[in-house]
Formats: C-alpha cells, sequence, structure tokens
C-alpha cells in the first residue's frame, strides 16, 4: 500500500464499554480523529478545508480484534482509496504502532461527500482538492466485503 499517513491517536479511559475494550462505537471517534489530523497534514490549508464543506456520507468497518484501554495510543493508517466527482474514499487500518506490537483492530473505510453548507447542495471537487489527494491514493481498503466478490 503506498502513499499511507500513520496518525498516532490516544485512547481514553472513557472509550471502555463494560467488557473493558475500547467499543465499537468509539472506533468512528478514532477514525475521526485521524481524518481531522490527515486534513490537517494533506491540505496546506489545514482545517480550513473543513469551511469548504465536507460531510461524512459512509462508514464501513470490519472490527478485527478486541481493543483494550492502554495509555499508549492506536496508529491509523489513512489513504485515498477512491477519488469521484463530488466525493473521495478514505480507507483505513487501525493497529498498534510498531514499537508496541502487531495486532490489527480494524479495517474500515468512510465516504467524505463535499458539500456546499451555505446552500445545503453537493459541490464539484476543486483541481487542488484533487491534486492533493491524488497524493495519497492507494489500494482500496482490505474490507471483508470485497474479499467476498
Amino acid at each position: 500500500m503506498s502513499q499511507v499517513t500513520e496518525v498516532l491517536v490516544p485512547l481514553r479511559w472513557s472509550d471502555m464499554d463494560a467488557y473493558g475494550h475500547v467499543n465499537n462505537v468509539q472506533f468512528v471517534r478514532l477514525l475521526e480523529d485521524a481524518r481531522v489530523a490527515m486534513l490537517v497534514d494533506w491540505f496546506p490549508e489545514g482545517l480550513e478545508q473543513l469551511d469548504r464543506g465536507i460531510v461524512v456520507a459512509r462508514h464501513e468497518i470490519d472490527y478485527l480484534a478486541p481493543l483494550n484501554y492502554r495509555p499508549q495510543p492506536v496508529a491509523v493508517d489513512v489513504w485515498v482509496t477512491r477519488i469521484g466527482g463530488a466525493s473521495y474514499d478514505i480507507g483505513y487500518v487501525i493497529r498498534d504502532p510498531q514499537s508496541f506490537g502487531s495486532t490489527r483492530y480494524a479495517v474500515a473505510e468512510t465516504t467524505l461527500a463535499l458539500f456546499n453548507l451555505r446552500d445545503g447542495v453537493p459541490r464539484r471537487m476543486a483541481a487542488e482538492e484533487r491534486t492533493q489527494l491524488q497524493r495519497h491514493l492507494g489500494d482500496p481498503a482490505p474490507l471483508r466485503s470485497r474479499r467476498s466478490l
């Protein structure tokens, strides 16, 4: 897989469920934290990219292993898996940092739709957005649903 950005995301004590591991809903927060860090890293305008209008249109997550709370962060690999005219997909792998272990906890993909927030309608991707995203384009996320095709 090429063009992957690694983001270290800390866990919170409140992420745990009754079984003592990170709740499935909190995995979506881990994806969001990695995605926001990715915007700062990938786009020159950083978080101002959000002001152009980006909304989540879809999440797909395969949970691979329970993630127990710990003070060490998890690593989230982030890359672009598809670029469309008014949306793009982000692939993720949530895993141990190399210095901590080798467990993969989840594989996911998010579709981000470009949206004109003021007018409440979709918007087309600007040329500079496409250029930035193409720098991070890689393979499709290795989701189970793709293996059965």
